[in-house]
């Protein structure tokens, strides 16, 4: 059962930091959040006195402080946490008998206590509490209301076609709503968005990070360079070049920037679903997931899937799209659905030969083949999809206008018959 969360925008992941040197009550915790938190993250500190340093780099909505610590003072460390991280709600988990240490953790500066064993309804009603009287600053509000949607592409291995279907993707999308669009390259293992879009600027995302304290709308324009169609482009540095990892709050802090200046935030990302990956996926109202009609692309699909169910994420924020949906002895996509269990919401067919060449020129598909190829028609199918889902896209009488994919879905019947 899941309860709608008062004072937090209906695209913000709920972030829940806890801090405890036993493993079972976070299974606890866990378990609690998954039957009535909905869309959440919850990080587990077992070393207390790393506990300040991860609410600051997390910056969490709540943090659950156990009050059995060995060898720190709990009414302490509250102190330091809400120093360190004033916007975070802060509650103490205590066994029942242990009213005086409840007080004076109240008197600490922490919001509420809530008992151990937890008991789900309990538990969850004192979140939803404190989450309601949390203070909401004006720059998050406005960040809510006037923020762009963020569209996060992945891929559960190499080679599954991501980037170009999201390259395309993200024209088409500009060409459609007529909003302005950023793509974030952010594969920063095996940047592409360069070479895809024959783009030549010694200018990336190092170039804002150096300068966090100073950005704005004006140094992110200097930075972004500008492809013919019109998109905008944030290209990742070269591998070689980023001497340590990004950190949650500084890619936090450039996508609520870009959010509030793009209609639309592209993000093309890559490999390993770290920290910063999260941070894109806790940002995205859509996650779209390209995976290819074969075995170990499947099985690699299922262990993605499971693991963003595992962090908090609802089944319908995920989008399957299966590219390279008619080559030859791949698996059907009915197979692949009843195999995953999972609906998939767009197919592209495969056309290889021409893929690799626009790839290879530099050249977008939507581009140099707008309307003459299946694969082309199929790309723009799936922007005019999340265009409606984001309400967007509508025909003249109202209602959503229905998607251009009539004759690619012929097309693909064809294919498949020959196929078989």
């Amino acid at each position: 059962m899941e309860v709608p969360l008062l004072n937090l925008s209906a695209r913000e992941t709920l972030r829940v930091l806890l801090v405890a040197e036993r493993d079972r009550l976070r299974d606890e915790v866990g378990a609690v959040l998954a039957e009535w938190a909905g869309d959440h993250r919850l990080y587990w500190v077992a070393q207390p006195e790393l506990a300040v340093t991860r609410a600051q780099d997390l910056l969490p909505h709540v943090i659950l402080v156990d009050d059995e610590l060995s060898g720190l003072n709990l009414t302490a460390i509250i102190k330091q946490l809400l120093a360190h991280a004033p916007g975070a709600a802060i509650l103490v988990l205590l066994e029942q008998d242990a009213m005086g240490e409840a007080r004076q953790a109240v008197l600490a500066g922490a919001r509420g206590f809530v008992t151990k064993p937890l008991a789900g309804d309990e538990f969850w009603a004192t979140v939803h509490q404190v989450l309601a009287q949390r203070p909401t600053s004006g720059r998050e509000e406005a960040a809510a209301t006037t923020g762009g949607n963020v569209l996060v592409f992945i891929g559960p291995k190499g080679g599954t076609g991501r980037t170009t279907v999201t390259v395309n993707t993200a024209i088409n999308l500009h060409r459609l709503t007529k909003k302005p669009v950023v793509l974030v390259d952010a594969d920063f293992a095996a940047p592409a968005l360069d070479v895809v879009l024959n783009l030549h600027d010694d200018r990336d995302l190092t170039d804002l990070l150096s300068r966090l304290s100073h950005l704005d709308s004006e140094l992110i324009e200097r930075v972004l360079a500008h492809h013919a169609s019109g998109v905008q482009v944030l290209l990742a540095p070269p591998p070689a070049s980023l001497h340590e990892p990004i950190s949650l709050p500084q890619m936090q802090q450039v996508l609520a920037h870009l959010k509030r200046m793009f209609g639309w935030v592209v993000v093309d990302l890559g490999l390993p679903m770290d920290e910063t990956a999260f941070a894109f996926l806790d940002s995205a109202d859509r996650i779209v997931m390209t995976v290819l009609p074969e075995m170990v692309g499947l099985r690699n699909t299922r262990l993605m899937l499971d693991q963003l169910h595992g962090r908090g994420y609802p089944d319908d924020k995920v989008w399957l799209v299966l590219n390279r949906a008619t080559i030859r002895g791949g698996i059907s996509q009915r197979d692949i659905e009843t195999r995953l269990r999972v609906r998939v919401r767009h197919s592209v067919p495969d056309d290889q030969p021409l893929v690799s060449h626009s790839v290879n020129r530099g050249v977008p598909l939507v581009i140099s083949h707008e309307r003459t190829v299946p694969a082309s028609w199929a790309m723009r199918g799936l922007a005019q999809l999340l265009a409606q889902d984001a309400g967007t896209v509508r025909s003249p009488n109202g209602k959503p206008a229905p998607a251009p994919a009539e004759g690619l879905q012929r097309w693909l019947r064809r294919t498949r018959a020959a196929n078989t």
